[in-house]
C-alpha cells in the first residue's frame, strides 16, 4: 500500500505541472505559433534527458520511439494547442477529463488490464467534479475545437497504453522518454517551417516561460507520468490525471487573483474524492470493510475447496496428488458420488474426474480413489 501511495504521489507531479502550463502559456508564450510552441517544448526537454542518460534506441525502439513521439508529443501538443485556440479552456479541459475512462478501456483491450468497478465509479465522480469546476457559464462551442480535443484525447490515451506495454522493467525510463520527446519534436520541425516559417522571436519572459514548460512541465512531468504507468494500473494513473484542471484553477486563484464560486468548490471536492477513490490502497481498504462486490479480485488459487474435502486434501490436490472421496449405497447396484482433484496444469482433476469407485451389489463404498 505504501509503495502504491508513493508512486501515486510521483505520478501526481505530471498533472499538477501540466495544469500550470495554462497560466504560463496564456501569460508568457506567443499565441500565434502553435507548431513552434510544441517544438520548443518537446525538443529541448528530450535533448536534456538524452544528455542525462546518453543512450540511443536499439532495435524495435527506433520505430517505437517514433510512434510514441507522434502520439504522446508531436500530434498531441499541436491538437491541444488548437483546442485551446478554438474552445474556451473550460470546455477543452472537460473533454480531456474523460481520459481515465478511455485509458481503462484501452488498457483492457491492449494489455488485458481489466478495469475495476470502483475505478470506473471514481472516474465518473472525478469527471463530474471537473464539469462542475470548469463549466461555470454558457460559452460558445465550436465543434472543430471539440474534434481537436477528442483527437488529442484518443491519441494520447493510445500512446500512454502503448508506452505502458513497451516500457518493461529492462527499459531505462528516462532514456525512453527522451527518445519520444526528441522524435516528436523532430517530426514537427519541417511542418512548423512549412506552415509558420521561421521560429518566433522570443523575449526574456517567453524564454523563461519555455524553460519552465519544457524542463519542468515536459521533461520532469513525462518521466513522472511514465513511472506511474509502469507501477500502477492505467485507470489509476488516468484518474490522477484529473488533478490537471484542478491545478490550473487553483493557480488562477493564487496567482491571477481569480475567485471560486460555490459550484467550483463542490467540483473541486468531487475531483479530489474521485482521485482518492481511484487509488488501489483505498480500494483494498474498502474491500476489507465489506466492499467485496466492488472491484473484488479473484480468490487466490487454493483459497477455496469443494465442500466435504479436508484442508489437507485440498493442499494435496494443489501439489498434484490424486485425492477422492466416495460414498456408495444400494441393494443390488451401488451408486456413488465422488469429489477429487488430480495433477494437471490447472490443478483440476484429470480424465477420471475424481469419481469415487463404488462396489456393485452391496451398500459399501470404496476408498474413493481418483486418477492423477
Amino acid at each position: 500500500m505504501e509503495g502504491n501511495l508513493r508512486w501515486a504521489l510521483v505520478t501526481a507531479i505530471a498533472p499538477v505541472a501540466w495544469g500550470s502550463t495554462y497560466f504560463v502559456t496564456r501569460e508568457f508564450l506567443p499565441a500565434d505559433a502553435p507548431l513552434w510552441g510544441a517544438v520548443l517544448r518537446a525538443l529541448p526537454a528530450g535533448i536534456m534527458l538524452l544528455l542525462l542518460r546518453r543512450r540511443m534506441p536499439r532495435g524495435a525502439w527506433w520505430w517505437r520511439s517514433l510512434v510514441l513521439g507522434v502520439l504522446n508529443v508531436g500530434a498531441f501538443f499541436v491538437l491541444v494547442y488548437l483546442a485551446a485556440q478554438l474552445l474556451p479552456s473550460s470546455i477543452a479541459s472537460t473533454v480531456m477529463a474523460t481520459s481515465p475512462v478511455a485509458m481503462m478501456l484501452l488498457a483492457w483491450l491492449l494489455i488485458a488490464e481489466r478495469p475495476r468497478l470502483l475505478s470506473l465509479v471514481a472516474a465518473g465522480v472525478g469527471i463530474a467534479g471537473v464539469a462542475l469546476l470548469l463549466l461555470t457559464s454558457a460559452e460558445g462551442i465550436r465543434w472543430d475545437g471539440v474534434l481537436a480535443s477528442v483527437a488529442a484525447l484518443a491519441m494520447s490515451s493510445v500512446g500512454y497504453i502503448l508506452a505502458k506495454r513497451w516500457n518493461g522493467p529492462s527499459i531505462d525510463l528516462i532514456a525512453s522518454t527522451s527518445w519520444q520527446l526528441v522524435a516528436g519534436g523532430l517530426v514537427l520541425v519541417p511542418i512548423a517551417v512549412a506552415v509558420e516559417g521561421g521560429p518566433p522571436v522570443l523575449d526574456t519572459p517567453a524564454l523563461l516561460g519555455f524553460g519552465y514548460v519544457s524542463f519542468v512541465a515536459t521533461a520532469v512531468a513525462f518521466v513522472a507520468w511514465f513511472s506511474g504507468l509502469r507501477k500502477l494500473p492505467a485507470g489509476t494513473v488516468g484518474i490522477i490525471g484529473l488533478l490537471n484542471p484542478v491545478a490550473g484553477v487553483l493557480l488562477g486563484v493564487l496567482v491571477a487573483g481569480e475567485t471560486l464560486v460555490g459550484q467550483q468548490i463542490g467540483g473541486l471536492g468531487l475531483v479530489l474524492m474521485g482521485v482518492l477513490l481511484g487509488q488501489p490502497a483505498v480500494q483494498e481498504r474498502m474491500r476489507g470493510l465489506g466492499g467485496q462486490g466492488l472491484g473484488a479480485r479473484p480468490a487466490a488459487p487454493g483459497a477455496t475447496r469443494p465442500a466435504g474435502v479436508a484442508p489437507g486434501a485440498a493442499r494435496a490436490a494443489e501439489k498434484g496428488y490424486g485425492v477422492g472421496t466416495g460414498v456408495g449405497s444400494g441393494t443390488v447396484v451401488g451408486s456413488g458420488v465422488g469429489v477429487g482433484a488430480g495433477a494437471g496444469s490447472s490443478g483440476a482433476g484429470s480424465s477420471s474426474t475424481g469419481a469415487g469407485a463404488v462396489g456393485s451389489g452391496a451398500g459399501s463404498s470404496s476408498a474413493g480413489a481418483s486418477s492423477s
